[in-house]
């Protein structure tokens, strides 16, 4: 008989999307029978912006109360979601490859960063995304908002908030625009390339960030499954399945960059990025990392290599980067403090 698995998620198009991917996987890698369960989270009930809630963890919580309580047996999150401290009791037991790290500008008329006018309305929901965006063009007008991929699309002139989930999860075409949501106020938004790519939305594109240009949240474009810590080490279906699933080159490169993130001990809507990778020459892992003053008038970017052969080599690499960058100063710029 299959194994029966049901896999927790939020209920946003995104996440559905997320969850359906992951819940294919699993499927096709063991003898499961897969089931998801739709948990609702403080931050999918509150208008209120991350940073004044502490954070992208908000939509963390109730996700691992479920597995916690036995309400499902898996939850699927967005890496760069995740507090960087440990949950008693739970493990992530797979990280799948990462889809595409980059931040994107969604503008009207075809605009980029450069030729955005001045005073152009920027939207974004990320101290870390604002922050980067004032450094490089102080004159933008940069505003906090929240909402779904739709919700914020809806918001820039011109650009159809349309979101489309597809997969045969219970994600059903979703326009994503509540009926108090502003419309068209925006002259831009920026987003996760990763989220754009897995709802279909590629097409509202108008530039895609080098990482060396604006840096990516720690873990973003990566996704975490996470289970009961007993269930991970159990020699059952789905262990084997999760084991098969997971990503090393994907696991090492974001261990490093949440290391910073903890050493820093910042909450996940600091000002700061990281992106982590291997270098397929050399073996070796590359690691930058950024931290902006919340106004941006000053930015600290700093790099370092070395070995990525698992992850406490990893982990390690990311403290040394961390270290250097609070012996240079990044302590002065972002609103650091205990590990949310």
């Amino acid at each position: 008989m299959p194994q029966d698995v049901r896999i927790g998620t939020r209920a946003s198009a995104l996440a559905l999307t997320q969850t359906g991917h992951v819940a294919d996987a699993l499927a096709a890698l063991g003898d499961l029978a897969v089931e998801t369960v739709r948990v609702r989270t403080e931050g999918d009930r509150t208008r209120a912006s991350l940073a004044s809630l502490g954070g992208t963890g908000v939509f963390v919580t109730a996700l691992r109360d479920a597995l916690l309580d036995g309400r499902c047996d898996v939850a699927v999150h967005s890496l760069k979601d995740l507090p960087t401290g440990p949950a008693d009791g739970l493990v992530i037991a797979a990280v799948p490859e990462r889809a595409d790290a980059r931040d994107a500008l969604c503008a009207r008329d075809g605009l980029t960063l450069a030729t955005l006018p001045a005073g152009a309305r920027v939207g974004t929901g990320s101290p870390r995304r604002a922050a980067q965006l004032r450094a490089l063009r102080p004159d933008l007008d940069v505003v906090d908002i929240r909402g779904n991929v739709g919700t914020r699309l809806g918001r820039v002139r011109g650009l159809d908030p349309t979101t489309v989930a597809t997969g045969d999860h219970g994600a059903a075409p979703h326009p994503g625009v509540g009926t108090d949501a502003p419309r068209g106020d925006l002259d831009a938004v920026v987003l996760a390339a990763a989220g754009l790519g897995r709802l279909g939305r590629l097409d509202a594109v108008t530039e895609w960030f080098d990482p060396a240009v604006l840096a990516p949240a720690p873990g973003q474009g990566a996704l975490a499954v996470e289970v009961r810590t007993a269930d991970a080490e159990a020699a059952t279906p789905l262990a084997d399945a999760l084991r098969a699933l997971d990503h090393a080159p994907t696991r090492r490169a974001v261990v490093a960059e949440r290391a910073v993130l903890a050493r820093l001990e910042a909450g996940c809507a600091a000002p700061i990025g990281a992106w982590g990778r291997l270098d397929d020459a050399t073996g070796e892992l590359v690691l930058d990392a950024v931290v902006a003053a919340v106004d941006g008038a000053r930015v600290l970017r700093l790099g370092a290599r070395g070995p990525g052969d698992d992850d406490d080599a990893a982990d390690r690499l990311g403290r040394r980067l961390a270290e250097d960058l609070l012996d240079a100063g990044a302590a002065d710029l972002a609103p650091l403090g205990p590990v949310r």
